[in-house]
């Protein structure tokens, strides 16, 4: 008797954690049903390209992205010191203007040896970003307007993941024109290797909201170049490309995934939950 009342529980639970470990986040999607893209397909690098500091495009160097075990990783076992490489990896298939993007990561490992305090488990998502082949040999980033994701340590409350960083860009927040800012989110920081889900929906632009965990937690608008450029007929930047960094952390890519509202397309699904209100956030110099 006390087995079969003990059993049925236990089963249950059992059903519900391993579906938990193979889709932790997905319920807390805030992001509604649609035509979804996986942009990382779980197997290679097709579609995508790498651009590191000091190094002509399309050269990975030290292999530091790869794929392992269905995620796209960002990895530093190769190297003895960061020597300033800073790498992206841009998804160069097409733009995107009007769109939801969905990534989910987590930070493993140590950082590489000779890395700035301020790149210890800090990667990014650049949308939308300039055209990979327009960046310069020793161009450390891309003119970008840059989704932080941020690891944390214990009992820490920040850096908060979720916040925006103006690389050559400038937007309008709270009523005032920023520049060279990073502009925090109310997000905390993670700490350990748990995964994290972070969200944006770009309305060209015009308009981007970031959610963590199903949670809004910045918004922005009129996004613009901070000065002219060779590759763009105007100041407005309404399209762009979308990349991941390579700044010393060593990273884990679960999905990168978009939902395109300019012309839906059925390469994946989602699943979802409703949104939450918009709250508070602060600005810190970069």
């Amino acid at each position: 008797m006390w087995n079969g009342v003990i059993a049925g529980p236990l089963a249950v639970a059992a059903l519900l954690l391993m579906s938990a470990q193979k889709h932790p986040l997905a319920s807390r999607s805030v992001a509604p049903r649609g035509a979804w893209m996986a942009l990382f397909n779980g197997r290679d690098l097709e579609g995508w390209v790498p651009k590191f500091s000091g190094h002509p495009l399309g050269e990975n160097v030290n292999d530091t992205f790869r794929v392992e075990k269905g995620r796209l990783i960002v990895s530093y076992d190769n190297y003895k010191r960061l020597d300033d490489l800073y790498g992206h990896l841009f998804y160069n298939k097409r733009q995107f203007s009007h769109y939801w993007i969905r990534v989910e990561y987590r930070f493993v490992g140590k950082q590489v040896p000779g890395a700035p305090g301020w790149g210890w488990r800090n990667n990014g998502v650049m949308l939308p970003a300039q055209p990979p082949e327009t960046m310069a040999l020793k161009q450390r980033y891309p003119v970008s307007f840059e989704l932080r994701l941020m690891g944390g340590k214990w009992l820490h409350r920040s850096p908060p993941t979720g916040s925006l960083c103006l690389n050559g860009t400038t937007v309008a927040y709270r009523g005032k024109r920023l520049s060279h800012a990073v502009i925090d989110s109310n997000a905390p920081p993670y700490a350990g290797d748990q995964w994290v889900l972070v969200e944006a929906e770009v309305r060209g632009g015009k308009l981007v909201r970031y959610f963590v965990n199903g949670r809004q937690v910045l918004e922005y608008s009129d996004l613009r170049l901070e000065q002219p450029q060779p590759w763009s007929a105007t100041m407005a930047r309404t399209e762009g490309f979308i990349a991941i960094q390579a700044e010393s952390a060593p990273t884990e890519f679960l999905r990168i995934e978009v939902l395109n509202l300019d012309r839906p397309r059925s390469e994946s699904k989602l699943r979802l939950s409703s949104r939450s209100p918009l709250t508070s956030n602060g600005v810190q110099p970069r």
